[in-house]
């Protein structure tokens, strides 16, 4: 995986803010992003995950974020997540390295 431009994953993020937020706390369609670099999916407290996704056993690290972030429905079937991906490789590595300095 290349390494990313953090700031440029900050713009790339605004596609993502309508359903998630950097918060943990505050109220969004899905659940906050803050350390979700080695987080198992799945596992904010308070949100209500598809059966999928919290029995999935996923660590989000680098390349399992990567791969859920470009077709979520191809990574993980019956997910809730509706986005249909990122399908630029600069965006995925750019979204990554901005989550990875929450």
């Amino acid at each position: 995986m290349a390494e990313g431009d953090a700031k440029k994953g900050e713009r790339v993020f605004k596609k993502c803010a309508a359903c998630h937020t950097t918060e943990p706390g505050k109220k969004k369609p899905g659940p906050h992003l803050q350390n979700i670099l080695g987080r198992e999916a799945g596992s904010v407290d308070g949100f209500k995950y598809s059966k999928a996704m919290s029995g999935s056993g996923v660590i989000w690290d680098a390349d399992n974020l990567r791969a859920f972030l470009a077709k979520p429905k191809a990574f993980m079937p019956k997910t809730k997540m509706s986005f249909p991906g990122l399908k630029k490789d600069t965006d995925l590595d750019n979204l990554i390295a901005y989550l990875s300095g929450l």
